[in-house]
């Protein structure tokens, strides 16, 4: 396979689970080589029961460098902790 081929992100959902989990990358023509090529690379075993696959040019991420301002924004804003309800005593496992 040539490196001018698109990168594909391959996630699996095991048998076991609800969802994908990230488990590697691989080079491909187009989405349906991608899945067959992860099919053959990352489900071996049998193990898998659904694969996604995205070009990784569609993958934006945030720098882990900026994550101090990006998620501590969200301890100031109270009624995203219900912390301050009162349940009444009937109410169990919430």
């Amino acid at each position: 396979m040539s490196s001018k081929e698109p990168l594909w992100e391959v996630f699996i959902r095991s048998k076991q689970g609800l969802d994908h989990k990230h488990v590697g990358s691989l080079h491909a023509a187009d989405a349906k080589m991608a899945i067959e090529n992860a099919r053959d690379v990352y489900t071996r075993r049998m193990e898998g029961v659904s694969i996604w696959v995205v070009e990784s040019k569609y993958i934006h991420s945030t720098n882990p460098d900026d994550a101090e301002s990006l998620f501590d924004p969200a301890n100031d804003k109270v009624y995203r902790h219900p912390t301050f309800y009162e349940l009444p005593d009937e109410v169990k496992y919430m």
